[in-house]
């Protein structure tokens, strides 16, 4: 068995994992996994990085891994996904946090 029949493999997985889980897909989710692992694998062959990294497909599935992770705290951060999802969770829960304390905890109810 080929070792970039992983590429195949791991898509699919987290395919199935969306289905199961959201009851729904997304195409463009689902297609750029194999997008970024073909140009990662281009680029780790064409500049010969074989010669330093004896398992290419490894190491293309860890970069892939590292770019995502990457891409969607950079994401996140230009989103302010935090300051929103807290505002929307005082508003769904009556939530009130102390503006003074830097650790973001609820106040304690009376």
């Amino acid at each position: 068995m080929s070792l970039r029949l992983l590429y195949i493999i791991t898509p699919l997985s987290g395919y199935l994992k969306n289905y199961i889980k959201y009851k729904r897909v997304n195409v463009l989710t689902f297609s750029r996994t194999p997008i970024v692992y073909t140009l990662i694998d281009r680029f780790l062959c064409y500049y010969k990085f074989s010669n330093t990294l004896h398992n290419i497909v490894v190491w293309t599935i860890i970069l892939e891994r590292w770019f995502f992770f990457y891409f969607k705290m950079i994401r996140s951060y230009i989103n302010d996904d935090y300051r929103v999802r807290r505002l929307k969770y005082e508003k769904k829960y009556s939530i009130i946090y102390d503006k003074s304390n830097a650790n973001d905890k609820p106040l304690p109810e009376k």
